[in-house]
C-alpha cells in the first residue's frame, strides 16, 4: 500500500473540465473607433446578437463609434430629448418682460437695504 500513494490536487490551479465535445457559438467581430484619439477597439459578439452603435474607448474613455467596413455608423440622435436649463423652465413660466421687471424690484430693493444698513453702521 505504501507504494500506491494518493494524489491530490492543488486547489483552483487546474480544472477538471475539458473542452471535448463543446461546441462554441459563432461569433462576429466589431471593431469601434474613438474619434478623439483615433484608437481602434475590437470585440467579439455572438453572431446573432446586435452590436451596440457606440462604446466607451479603453483609453480616454470618450465615445466610439462602431465601424461598418472602414465607414462609421451614422447615430440618429433625434429622438434623444434635449436636457432643460433652469432658464428654459423660467421662460416658460414668465415672459421675458416680466422678469427684466422682477429683476429691476428685487435689485432697487437689495441697494435700497444696504444703503440702510451703511448709514446706521
Amino acid at each position: 500500500m505504501a507504494d500506491r500513494s494518493l494524489r491530490g490536487m492543488r486547489l483552483g490551479a487546474q480544472s477538471l473540465q475539458s473542452e471535448d465535445g463543446v461546441v462554441f457559438s459563432e461569433r462576429a467581430r466589431s471593431v469601434y473607433l474613438c474619434p478623439v484619439c483615433n484608437h481602434e477597439t475590437a470585440l467579439m459578439f455572438a453572431a446573432d446578437a446586435e452590436a451596440p452603435e457606440t462604446w466607451e474607448c479603453r483609453h480616454c474613455s470618450a465615445e466610439a463609434v462602431l465601424m461598418v467596413g472602414t465607414e462609421p455608423v451614422v447615430i440618429d440622435r433625434s429622438d434623444q430629448k434635449q436636457a432643460r436649463t433652469h432658464w428654459d423652465m423660467l421662460l416658460e413660466r414668465r415672459s421675458r418682460d416680466e422678469l427684466e421687471e422682477l429683476l429691476e424690484e428685487r435689485l432697487s430693493f437689495l441697494r435700497a437695504r444696504r444703503g440702510q444698513h451703511s448709514v446706521g453702521a
